[in-house]
């Protein structure tokens, strides 16, 4: 599992992976259809980020199905809004590291600190998207 700091980073990622998966697609001429994403939170108060492309609808990934047809191939060509992607996110489908490689949709109890911090830290920094 491949988890990154910024979302530019993961997104990239996955598309390197995608091509090395289809060594007969050029990436100029990939063709995808599905588009994963997956947020974590871990022990330190870090936000790290994953991605996969598939190349077709209803593959199931370690990642949450985001987006499909159009909208993942425009994300794969490099064609998104990064803030827009980190808004539309759903808080509720997070995962939150308990133990080194677990993860659940609860943040543990002293995680709560560490997100008011992070919480602050960004209203003291309204670019802080940007440091993510």
């Amino acid at each position: 599992m491949s988890m990154y700091i910024t979302l530019e980073e993961a997104i990239d990622a996955a598309r390197e992976e995608f091509l090395a998966a289809n060594p007969e697609m050029e990436e100029d001429e990939a063709s995808v259809n599905q588009f994963n994403l997956q947020k974590y939170i871990m022990q330190d108060g870090d936000t790290l980020w994953q991605a996969e492309f598939f190349a077709d609808e209803g593959e199931e990934g370690e990642c949450l199905s985001l987006r499909s047809g159009e909208a993942a191939q425009a994300i794969f060509d490099g064609d998104f809004d990064e803030v827009e992607l980190r808004q539309e996110w759903l808080p509720e489908n997070t995962l939150y590291e308990w133990d080194e490689g677990e993860f659940q949709l609860e943040p543990p109890a002293d995680m709560e600190e560490n997100e008011a911090a992070e919480e602050e830290w960004e209203d003291d920094n309204p670019d802080a998207d940007n440091y993510l």
